[in-house]
């Protein structure tokens, strides 16, 4: 009986070290398959807003990060290969927006606005690489600045070969990147419209539009949609107001705001500033005030409040052809842009809406 017992202890004690040894043998193997992905977050509209820093004379570098997965050491340099994916992109446009609203589309940005290398190198023990994305957002010679009026996708993917040392995940949203390229300046972004008013001759109550998005024109102008169109219009492009943020000082704390249009006239929209004494009614002079503070509970949080006063008119001449609607728009447009000042990246600084 002792024997067998002891027999039965040797046999037990075989079978924990070949289990033991097994286990360590798959331990030292890859668990998961070493794929390459892009970090780049998507949207609701499933692309991945790509803010970046408007800079009329210079260029800026956008970092976009490569990752490669798995459980063990990365042993070698991986030579990633990248290219554009234009059909991509005219599969979501076509999914988004139909065959029937092409003027919705998400543009394919021109190569006059970015540079890129096709391949990036993983270092050997390292996980991560950046792929340097040199926008120029002034266009060519800084002479065709790109027009916000449109929105603009840099569809990128990620290139498997037999011949390469990686392969892409499989997966849509980590081999593809579709940047959503966003250009901003200090005034860009989303003002309340709650003190817009804007009303319809012949009419005595206003309209308001909750949100205006004022968009990068170059880097001390943006431009709005005027009266009720947004980006969703496809008359859009008809009714664009620019704001020049200048630094005339008209009291301590306001500065003037220069306005105009691309499309003024009695053939276009008959843009006219108000401004001064007209009838009955004194129109203040257009400016602009930037209050910042730190946030109370949070010292490194950086709040900035921008507030826009402007009066103007337009007609609406596109709604209904041969019969101009003529408005009057007068109020404040406000924003609160917020800084976490512990990132050094500015576009990541920023917290977007």
């Amino acid at each position: 009986m002792y024997k067998m017992k002891k027999i039965y202890n040797l046999f037990l004690v075989a079978m924990l070290a070949i289990c033991c040894t097994s286990c360590n043998n798959e331990w030292e193997d890859e668990q998961f398959k070493q794929l390459v992905s892009f970090k780049a977050t998507i949207n609701g509209e499933g692309v991945s807003s790509t803010y970046v820093r408007y800079k009329p004379d210079g260029m800026v570098t956008y970092n976009l990060p490569l990752l490669l997965s798995g459980s063990t050491m990365n042993t070698n340099v991986r030579t990633v290969h990248v290219a554009l994916d234009p059909d991509t992109l005219k599969t979501l446009n076509l999914e988004r927006f139909g065959e029937r609203r092409s003027e919705l589309y998400y543009q394919m940005l021109d190569q006059q606005y970015y540079t890129m290398p096709e391949t990036v190198d993983i270092p050997a023990g390292e996980y991560v690489a950046t792929l340097p994305i040199n926008f120029t957002l002034g266009g060519e010679n800084n002479a065709n600045s790109l027009d916000m009026s449109d929105k603009y996708i840099l569809p990128l993917t990620i290139v498997d070969d037999p011949s390469y040392d990686y392969q892409s995940n499989d997966r849509l949203h980590y081999r593809k990147a579709l940047l959503n390229v966003i250009p901003f300046n200090d005034y860009s972004g989303t003002y309340d419209g709650s003190q817009f008013k804007i009303t319809l001759e012949g009419q005595k109550d206003p309209f308001t539009v909750t949100n205006h998005k004022a968009y990068v024109h170059d880097d001390n102008t943006v431009f709005v949609y005027m009266g009720l169109r947004d980006v969703d219009y496809i008359d859009r492009k008809c009714y664009k107001l620019y704001m020049e943020f200048t630094k005339e000082k008209i009291t301590p704390l306001k500065y003037k705001l220069r306005l105009w249009t691309d499309n003024g006239g009695t053939e276009g929209n008959n843009f006219k500033e108000l401004n001064g004494k007209i009838g009955n009614v004194e129109y203040e002079q257009p400016y602009y005030t930037v209050v910042e503070e730190y946030d109370a509970v949070k010292p490194y949080l950086k709040h900035i409040y921008i507030t826009l006063y402007l009066a103007y008119t337009f007609e609406d001449y596109t709604l209904s052809p041969g019969n101009r609607l003529k408005y009057t728009v007068e109020g404040t447009l406000n924003m609160q842009r917020d800084l976490n000042t512990l990132i050094p990246d500015e576009d990541q600084q920023i917290q977007w809406d």
